[in-house]
């Protein structure tokens, strides 16, 4: 049963994100993927999306970043993401 829940993924690790993603999709969950935060913001300007999973450690602009541009635009969840 496919789920409205949309969950974005950011991780600069192509492994974590593909596992995430793929544990999300077998739970019915709609699901986007993003590198880095430009590719994040792409996605939030197209997609509504329900929860962040947010990588504290990425290249560019960190994580922590990151949460701090969205907390002033956005009441979405985030959940961290860190080794």
């Amino acid at each position: 049963m496919k789920s409205d829940a949309h969950i974005l993924i950011v991780d600069d690790d192509k492994g974590i994100r593909d596992l995430l993603q793929e544990f999300f999709q077998k739970r019915g969950l709609d699901t986007s993927v993003a590198a880095d935060g430009n590719e994040m913001e792409a996605i939030l300007r197209r997609s509504q999306v329900d929860l962040i999973v947010l990588d504290v450690m990425l290249p560019g602009r960190s994580g922590l970043e990151l949460c701090r541009d969205l907390r002033a635009q956005y009441t979405t969840p985030i959940i961290m993401l860190t080794a």
